[in-house]
């Protein structure tokens, strides 16, 4: 079943009196619990695609479906409940707000769209960290954590809403090796366990190595 279905996509950039095309007429199903790596070089349009299927930008034209309806009809409120309760957003740099701590941090998502308590929230944030190995560590800010400490964080952030879909784009590019293998390893388990889709986006050819497939794009074309 495609979770997933990509229709004649194309977004043009204007920069300054030209027209850039970062994608061009994709049409692409991702099923439901695949693990998808997105690769290709630099301006290829890896990024503009994710930020399409997130709904964090429009495109110029074309249709994706997302369980059968087609989201870029929907308004943007729609469109932002759909972001918080159906797609984690996991990111080369791990955003994660200094002014607050950990356990607080995760819970955001939750806390933004739920009737439950902030201790009900609280507590599953606190239990998603022990998943991440990192219940320990969850009354201390971003600044008291290593790169990789604050990737697992964003991890389970992105998972505290039980999402469908996650996206990732470049999320072990600020990490060595063995932060990034380690942040890795846990984003395979947890899509893997929960059925999840992972749609992953990297120039990391060892990441492709953890997916049911991988396509290439360059200069807006699947290839």
């Amino acid at each position: 079943m495609n979770l997933i279905e990509i229709k004649k996509l194309s977004k043009v950039f204007k920069v300054k009196s030209e027209e850039v095309k970062a994608l061009d007429n994709i049409n692409l199903d991702i099923s439901q619990g695949e693990i998808l790596t997105i690769m290709g070089p630099s301006g290829a349009g890896k990024s503009t695609l994710l930020h399409l299927i997130g709904l964090m930008d429009k495109p110029t034209q074309g249709e994706i479906h997302i369980e059968g309806r087609n989201i870029l009809e929907l308004s943007e409120p729609e469109h932002a409940t759909i972001r918080n309760k159906f797609i984690g957003f996991i990111f080369q740099f791990h955003h994660l707000l200094p002014e607050f701590d950990t356990l607080e941090n995760v819970a955001i998502p939750a806390l933004m769209n739920t009737h439950a308590k902030k201790a009900e929230i609280h507590k599953k944030a606190l239990a998603i960290l022990k998943e991440v190995g990192l219940e320990n560590r969850a009354n201390h800010f971003p600044v008291q954590l290593s790169g990789g400490e604050q990737q697992r964080v964003a991890l389970a952030r992105a998972l505290i809403n039980n999402p469908k879909l996650l996206l990732a784009d470049e999320p072990t590019g600020s990490l060595d090796h063995n932060s990034g293998s380690f942040v890795m390893d846990m984003l395979q388990k947890f899509v893997k366990e929960k059925n999840i889709t992972l749609v992953l986006v990297t120039h990391n050819q060892n990441l492709s190595k953890i997916s049911d497939r991988t396509i290439q794009l360059e200069a807006g074309k699947i290839i």
